[in-house]
């Protein structure tokens, strides 16, 4: 995530002056994002709050006779839509107000009363998928013909059934259900020790101030120029987690009890099964993405030893690994106006209707452009089917910025098509394909650049941020994944993590991918407790995923692939109608085929190249 370093005016010499950060009210409307779409003021939400109770209540009413007719079935599944649909409108309301001033008590009480109204839905609404499930999908089939509107939800149903053998009782559900928030304990409570409670230090920084350590802040100091800046800042930062090893391999240890526990339970084979079983996801997929990975070591290791020559280092230390290859480099600054007018250039290449959605973000207010006194940091797409999709963003006028306003439309435009294109039921994505449309605006973005700059170090800067792209998401991410795996297989076999265990087994996957030729110091041994993704359960993949199959569909898009653009759209609007790996096969992606992942590391391979040989003609002319 990006984190909030400060306000840049929108001005022609954005970055020559580091204003203090602005109030909300500082901010021109025209640069926040109108909430008046969903609510035209607060005594809104909280009338449709009141509504919403009530047809909670009401539903509550209705469940016991759910089977007893295809009419009471239709009955049930349109009332659940209908508060499922009021739900997500408030919720957009009440989060999007309190991420814009998270210091608001007003829209902290409102996220509060979302929260409630969300927790007693869930706990109603737990008896649905239970009661269906005592029946033989053959009665739903022939309430299909009892009641043709049935038929709309059919594979609604499908994969409900799919679930059969892995859904308990119905009071076991209701137990676990009223134990939700109790299961997730472990990662909230690391999110709360990692955000309020860990310190660790101070260092110098490049002009001999101090400057305390911090997770949000350590990018900035491990990418620092001075070399002694950077083993400072990896230093202090892994030593401070030494600290705390104990306590958090013991949240992540029982994290990791909990869902192995619960997938034992479900009677899936494994808590990976259990993870991809939602998306059809074959564990094939997982484990040809780290086998692939893992085969394919070498070019990273020529990235590294490029880096170690470059920096001109007797050997590259894992404080070294984030160094950038241009740090002579004054990067440039760009206005909003600039940034949104390389992005629209940038994907004209995906159409005119394309291009309509990106014009109405733009002009419709759907972007949030700038950071305030307590904005949320980092950058997100949100909405919900009843509303546009909105952007948050943290702007500063860095390449950086201008990238991730081209991810995150990315989001919006596949959000926007999924919803405008399905019924309710099919309107939402799966996160396997979340990072697919989002990764696609980037590496446009970048190309486009790349071929219409005149200016080889601007080149560089974007082939390097390209680099990096690949490295920190093929391998790092993968790293991540087979740690993932292997942490959980271990337990699931009855070890008990220990604090060495767990450190050794990561220390030893980073020695396994960063190769002989590279120092893997001993403190890397402890970055997996600076790591929340190890908390999301068999996450860090997709990321993997992701960039491969966007990198696959933007060559074809780039290479003119006959109907390559109009597939692309096509799966931008399926939505959730389909398993995700079906329907990256609409876009031409098989991810079966591990040369899906193959060309993401040829990709790599050709972008070092590139880099190489601009930066040698550039600096030994």
């Amino acid at each position: 995530m990006k984190k909030v370093l400060g306000w840049l005016g929108l001005s022609s010499k954005i970055g020559d002056n580091m204003n203090k950060i602005k109030s909300r009210s500082e901010i021109n409307n025209f640069d926040k994002w109108d909430l008046t779409t969903i609510y035209n003021n607060d005594d809104a939400f909280y009338s449709d709050c009141d509504k919403c109770i009530k047809l909670i209540d009401g539903f509550d009413k209705i469940k016991n006779d759910m089977m007893e007719s295809a009419d009471n079935l239709y009955q049930v599944i349109k009332k659940d839509e209908e508060i499922d649909i009021l739900i997500n409108h408030l919720y957009m309301y009440a989060h999007l107000n309190k991420d814009s001033e998270t210091n608001n008590p007003a829209y902290q009480k409102m996220f509060g009363k979302i929260n409630n109204i969300i927790n007693t839905y869930s706990e109603v609404s737990s008896f649905i998928i239970p009661t269906l499930l005592e029946y033989d999908y053959s009665v739903i089939e022939n309430f299909y013909l009892e009641k043709p509107e049935l038929k709309e939800y059919e594979f609604v149903f499908v994969n409900i059934f799919r679930k059969k053998i892995h859904t308990l009782t119905k009071s076991e559900e209701k137990i676990l259900s009223s134990f939700e928030q109790t299961l997730s304990f472990p990662e909230n409570i690391y999110d709360t020790f990692s955000n309020a409670d860990l310190k660790f230090g101070s260092i110098k920084d490049e002009h001999g101030d101090l400057v305390e350590i911090t997770d949000s802040n350590f990018s900035l100091y491990i990418k620092s120029k001075d070399r002694n800046v950077r083993k400072a800042a990896f230093d202090t930062l892994y030593n401070g987690y030494k600290k705390y090893e104990n306590t958090i391999s013991l949240m992540l240890s029982n994290d990791i009890k909990v869902n192995n526990t619960l997938a034992k339970l479900r009677k899936y084979n494994s808590a990976l099964e259990s993870s991809l079983f939602a998306d059809n996801v074959d564990i094939s997929i997982y484990n040809n993405l780290v086998s692939t990975v893992e085969s394919n070591l070498k070019p990273l290791h020529d990235y590294l030893e490029l880096k170690r020559e470059i920096l001109n280092l007797d050997k590259i230390h894992m404080y070294d690994v984030y160094a950038s290859l241009l740090d002579d480099y004054d990067s440039k600054k760009y206005t909003f106006d600039e940034a949104e007018k390389l992005v629209v250039s940038s994907l004209k290449v995906l159409g005119d209707d394309y291009l309509s959605i990106i014009n109405e973000a733009f002009s419709k207010r759907w972007i949030d452009k700038y950071p305030n006194i307590a904005k949320a940091s980092g950058a997100y797409s949100s909405g919900s089917y009843t509303t546009n999709p909105f952007i948050l963003l943290n702007f500063q006028g860095e390449l950086n910025d201008v990238s991730t306003l081209a991810h995150e439309l990315g989001h919006s435009v596949h959000s926007y098509y999924s919803r405008h294109n399905n019924p309710y039921q099919y309107s939402q994505y799966k996160i396997f394909v979340a990072e697919v449309a989002s990764t696609v605006n980037e590496l446009l973005l970048s190309k486009y650049l790349l071929n219409n700059s005149n200016d080889n170090f601007e080149k560089l800067n974007i082939l390097n941020r390209l680099i990096e792209l690949y490295r920190t998401t093929i391998y790092r991410q993968t790293m991540f994944a087979s740690f993932e795996k292997k942490i959980y297989d271990l337990e699931a076999n009855g070890e008990i993590l220990t604090p060495d265990i767990i450190n050794n087994e990561y220390y030893k996957l980073n020695q396994k991918y960063f190769g002989n030729d590279a120092v893997v110091d001993e403190l890397i041994k402890y970055e997996w407790e600076k790591v929340p993704h190890f908390y999301y359960n068999f996450y860090v993949y997709k990321y993997a995923t992701g960039l491969s199959a966007a990198t696959a569909i933007v060559n074809k898009i780039l290479n003119s692939e006959k109907d390559a653009v109009k597939d692309y759209i096509e799966f931008l609007k399926t939505g959730g109608r389909d398993y995700p790996v079906n329907e990256l096969k609409i876009a031409g992606v098989d991810m079966n085929d591990k040369k899906v992942i193959e060309n993401s590391i040829e990709t790599f391979k050709d972008l070092l190249l590139q880099f190489k040989e601009l930066y040698y003609l550039t600096y030994k002319k």
